[in-house]
């Protein structure tokens, strides 16, 4: 099997929530000097180039103000209010046409490294057909690589539906890649202040 081509790979960085537990927009929460936002996207930069989009949504304005000199694309998602699932649609719909397959990771996972996705488009280029995820708080998530045979599966997620159901969906088509950094999340000022510290916060699911 052939390897995939350097421009076979777009990412998508989830960042449209409402912040609502935090009370404050996290995606421009600063850690270690820059916006929580901005890392994800400089880390997704690493292993996919220029391929990569910003899915923004509520507090959109202010968000897409920090990302002009950013370049990664950013693309409003309107329905935000829905859930999740509207922005993994959006991000398969704006997915070049050139890509074979699409890499999802969510803003607020601050815990992770450009390394833990270099781990995890390794495996995928060892064997682009499969579904490879990142295994943490118990079961498999995001970040994951989601092939394109697996984009008609995310275009059916509604609401808040996780795509751990396509994760779920298609076990016997995937990779778990064990990723502990994956299950830290920001999600209430408490984090922010653990992260301070140097302390993780309780890992999510």
């Amino acid at each position: 099997m052939s390897e995939p081509s350097p421009d076979s790979l777009h990412a998508a960085v989830l960042a449209a929530g409402p912040s609502t537990r935090f009370g404050s927009p996290k995606q421009l929460v600063r850690i270690s000097g820059a916006p929580v936002l901005h890392q994800a996207l400089a880390h997704a930069t690493t292993v996919v180039g220029l391929s990569v989009t910003a899915i923004i949504g509520a507090d959109a304005r202010e968000v897409a103000a920090s990302l002009r000199e950013s370049t990664a694309s950013v693309v409003a998602n309107r329905h935000w209010r829905e859930g999740l699932a509207s922005s993994i649609r959006l991000a398969v719909e704006t997915t070049p046409t050139t890509a074979e397959a699409l890499l999802l990771l969510f803003a607020d996972q601050v815990a992770l490294t450009a390394e833990d996705l270099r781990r995890l488009h390794a495996t995928w280029r060892r064997q682009p057909s499969l579904l490879v995820a990142a295994l943490h708080g118990g079961g498999a998530g995001l970040p994951a690589i989601f092939p394109r045979w697996s984009f008609p599966d995310l275009l059916q997620l509604r609401g808040d539906r996780d795509p751990g159901v396509v994760i779920r969906r298609h076990s016997d088509r995937g990779v778990r890649l064990p990723m502990p950094n994956a299950a830290v999340n920001l999600d209430i000022p408490e984090d922010l202040l653990l992260l301070e510290r140097g302390l993780a916060p309780p890992a999510g699911l």
